[in-house]
C-alpha cells in the first residue's frame, strides 16, 4: 500500500474557496498600494547566501532555509570536515543559496543591482511567499506571503507618517480593529546609552522585543543571561514600562533621554510622526509603545507593529526605517523605510471574526446544463455573451442527467443554472432557474443577462 502524501509541517494547501478569501485580501492591499503611489516588482525566491546572512542577526541567520548545491559538492570537502560533523560549515561550503526570509533585504539588492534604471524616491510593493526555518505554531508557518510597501532614496518622516495612514487605510477597508504601535531605535539606543550598556543594543532590543510573548520576568532572565547588569535592568523597568498618553510618553522621554543626543533624536523623530498623522483622521489608534523593539538589526529610525485588537495573534504588520541597508551592498547613502502586511495572518484574523463580504468567493454565477449537442451548440453564444459582460460562467462538459448537473452546481454554490432542453430549443428560449429560491422562468438572452447580473 503506497505511503499517504503529505506536505512539510508548517505550510498548507488552500482550496479555490479558501484563494477566493486570500486574493480578496491581496487585492485589497494591492489597491491600497497603488493609490499610495507604488508600483510592483518580484524578486527570485532564492537568493544567494551572501545576500541574506548577516542581514537579520544570529537568530534570523539560524532561521534561513539553506539550498544545497547540485552536482558532487563533497568533492571540494576533506575527510576532517565531514567527520567534524560541523552542520554550520559544512553548509557553507555545500550550499551557495537560500530561499528569501524576507521581501526587504532582496529589494536592498535589487536597488543596489538596477540602480540606473531607478527613478528616486522609488516606492515599489512586492506580494511573494517568504520562508522561515522556524518552529509551526499557531499563527506562525514556516512558508508564507508577505506583502511589503518601501519607500528608498528619501529621509522625509512624511514617509513614515503616510506608511501609517496607508496601514490605517488597508485594516479599515478588511474591517479589522487594530492597535498600531510605533518606537524608535534611536529611543531604544538612548536608553541602552543612559543605562550603561549602548554597546548592548542588539542584546536589549532582542529581549525586549519578545515582552508579549515570554513576559517580562522572563525577558529580565533573558538579559541577565547576556551579561546585562542587574543595575541597569532596574533603571531599564520603569522606562520600557512607561504608560500614559502619547504625549505624556514623549514629555518623560525628553527628560530621561536629555544626556543622550541619539535618544533625544529619536524622540524628536517620533514627535514629528505623531503631529503628522495629527492632521488626519484614522480609524486606529497610534500608541508609543517603547517594549516595542522589532528585532531584525537594520531597522535605525521608527518602527511600526499593528496587533488585532479582537483575535490572539502576533503582529500582523510591521516595519520601519533602515537607514543603511543598501550600504552592505556596495550602495551608501540611500535611506530606506517600509511596511509588511502578514496575508497569512491576516487571513486568519479574517477566518476567525468571519468578515469577508458577500461574494467575496468570486466562483462560478452561471452554469449552462449540458443535454446534448444540439443544446450546446445553442447555449454556447450566451455564454459568450455572458463572459463578456464579466459574469463567471461554466458550461457542464459531460452530457450527463440533470439532477447530477444540479449537485454539481449545488457543490459549487453556483446560483443560477441555464437549462435548454428540446421545449426550449423549439421556442427559442431558456430556463433559468435560481438555486437559492428553487424558482425558474423562461428568458430570453437579454432577459438572462438582465437577471443574473441584479
Amino acid at each position: 500500500m503506497a505511503n499517504k502524501p503529505s506536505i512539510p509541517k508548517g505550510t498548507r494547501d488552500f482550496s479555490p474557496a479558501e484563494m477566493s478569501k486570500r486574493n480578496y485580501i491581496f487585492d485589497t492591499i494591492k489597491d491600497v498600494f497603488r493609490l499610495f503611489g507604488f508600483e510592483q516588482i518580484e524578486t527570485p525566491a532564492m537568493e544567494m547566501l551572501s545576500t541574506l546572512m548577516g542581514k537579520y542577526g544570529d537568530e534570523g541567520d539560524k532561521l534561513l532555509f539553506k539550498i544545497q548545491n547540485s552536482g558532487d559538492y563533497f568533492s571540494a570537502l576533506t575527510d576532517d570536515e565531514l567527520l567534524s560533523r560541523d552542520c554550520v560549515h559544512l553548509a557553507s561550503k555545500f550550499c551557495e543559496k537560500g530561499l528569501r526570509y524576507d521581501l526587504t533585504v532582496p529589494f536592498a539588492r535589487y536597488v543596489v543591482m538596477h540602480r540606473g534604471e531607478i527613478a528616486f524616491p522609488f516606492k515599489r510593493y512586492q506580494i511573494q511567499p517568504v520562508w522561515r526555518a522556524d518552529r509551526p505554531q499557531k499563527g506562525r508557518y514556516r512558508e508564507f506571503y508577505q506583502c511589503d510597501a518601501d519607500i528608498v532614496g528619501s529621509e522625509s518622516l512624511l514617509n513614515e507618517v503616510e506608511l501609517i495612514m496607508m496601514i490605517d487605510e488597508v485594516f479599515r477597508r478588511l474591517g479589522i480593529r487594530v492597535a498600531i504601535k510605533v518606537n524608535n531605535r534611536k529611543i531604544l539606543a538612548g536608553i541602552a546609552e543612559i543605562i550603561g550598556e549602548s554597546d548592548r543594543i542588539i542584546d536589549i532590543t532582542v529581549a525586549i522585543d519578545k515582552l508579549d510573548k515570554i513576559g517580562l520576568d522572563n525577558v529580565n532572565k533573558e538579559l541577565s543571561d547576556k551579561g546585562i547588569s542587574d543595575d541597569a535592568i532596574a533603571r531599564l523597568q520603569p522606562i520600557i514600562m512607561l504608560q500614559g498618553s502619547n504625549d505624556m510618553k514623549l514629555q518623560t522621554l525628553k527628560s530621561v533621554l536629555a544626556s543622550s543626543e541619539t535618544g533625544i533624536r529619536g524622540v524628536e523623530e517620533c514627535e514629528a510622526v505623531i503631529s503628522g498623522l495629527s492632521a488626519v483622521t484614522l480609524s486606529s489608534q497610534i500608541d508609543i509603545d517603547l517594549t516595542l523593539a522589532r528585532g531584525l538589526n537594520y531597522y535605525t529610525g521608527m518602527i511600526v507593529e499593528v496587533k488585532a485588537l479582537d483575535v490572539e495573534i502576533g503582529s500582523i504588520s510591521g516595519g520601519g526605517r533602515y537607514d543603511n541597508l543598501t550600504g552592505v551592498f556596495g550602495l551608501k547613502g540611500v535611506s530606506g523605510v517600509g511596511v509588511s502586511f502578514g496575508a497569512d495572518r491576516i487571513y486568519d484574523v479574517l477566518n476567525q471574526l468571519d468578515l469577508y463580504p458577500a461574494g467575496t468567493g468570486g466562483g462560478t454565477r452561471v452554469l449552462f446544463a449540458n443535454l446534448g449537442s444540439d443544446e450546446v451548440a445553442s447555449i454556447m453564444p450566451a455564454a459568450a455573451r455572458l463572459r463578456a459582460a464579466g459574469i463567471n460562467t461554466e458550461v457542464y462538459p459531460d452530457t450527463s442527467k440533470l439532477k447530477k448537473q444540479m449537485g454539481y452546481a449545488d457543490t459549487k454554490h453556483i446560483p443560477f443554472v441555464v437549462i435548454v432542453g428540446s421545449d426550449e430549443l423549439a421556442a427559442g428560449t431558456m430556463t433559468l432557474k435560481d438555486m437559492v429560491t428553487g424558482e425558474q422562468c423562461p428568458v430570453t438572452i437579454d432577459r438572462l443577462l438582465d437577471a443574473v447580473t441584479k
